[in-house]
C-alpha cells in the first residue's frame, strides 16, 4: 500500500500506545549502508526549539548506536498489532549477527529527508535527523529509576530526532485499530 505523508502529531495516540506493546522499530544504517532495526520502548515526541522531535534512547552496546552515530538520522517505525513476532526479534537479535530486514521479510523503504531507511511494512513512520544529543548521567537519575534501569551500567544516549517527514499507510488508523 503506497504511504501518505501526514502531520508528525496525527497519530500521536497510536504511536505512543505502541511503544508499550508491542514497541516500536527504531532503524537506521550501518556504516556499511546495511539497514538495520532495533526494538525501542522508550521514546516520545514533541516540540522543541520550534521543531518536531522524537526522542529515543539507545545504549552505546547496541549495533543501533554506531549506526545512528555513522548516519545521524534514524526512522522510528510502528508496526500494527500483527507485527509482534518481528518486533520481538528485533529487540532480541543484534545487526551485528543477523540481518533482521531478511529475517522479517521488511522491505526498506528509502528515506526522502534522510540517510535511514523506513519498514515499508509498518503502518506509520517518523524521518528524523539528530539535531542534539545527551548522555544520561547517572548523577541525575532518581535513584528508583538508576536501580532498575542501570543495574549493570551502559546507559543511555538519548537522541533528539527531529522529525523531517511522516509517512502512513492511507488505512493506518483503520488496521492499527
Amino acid at each position: 500500500m503506497p504511504k501518505v505523508e501526514v502531520p508528525f502529531d496525527r497519530y500521536l495516540r497510536q504511536a505512543t500506545q505502541a511503544l508499550s506493546s508491542p514497541g516500536v522499530l527504531l532503524a537506521s544504517l550501518d556504516p556499511a549502508g546495511r539497514p538495520n532495526a532495533m526494538a525501542i520502548g522508550w521514546g516520545t515526541m514533541g516540540v522543541a526549539w520550534g521543531k518536531p522531535l522524537y526522542i529515543c534512547l539507545v545504549r552505546p552496546s547496541r549495533y543501533t548506536y554506531a549506526c545512528i552515530e555513522a548516519t545521524r538520522d534514524f526512522t522510528v517505525n510502528i508496526p500494527y498489532p500483527g507485527q509482534a513476532d518481528e518486533v520481538m526479534l528485533c529487540g532480541t537479535k543484534s545487526g551485528r549477527d543477523l540481518d533482521k530486514f531478511a529475517a522479517c521479510g521488511f522491505t526498506a523503504l528509502p528515506g526522502a529527508a534522510i540517510k535511514s531507511v523506513g519498514i515499508a511494512e509498518c503502518g506509520l513512520i517518523y524521518e528524523c535527523r539528530v539535531v542534539h544529543y545527551n548522555d544520561i548521567v547517572p548523577a541525575h537519575l532518581a535513584p528508583e529509576i538508576l536501580s532498575s534501569a542501570y543495574a549493570s551500567g551502559d546507559f543511555h544516549r538519548c537522541y533528539f530526532g527531529e522529525i523531517l517527514r511522516t509517512l502512513a499507510d492511507e488505512d493506518f488508523e483503520q488496521r492499527f485499530g
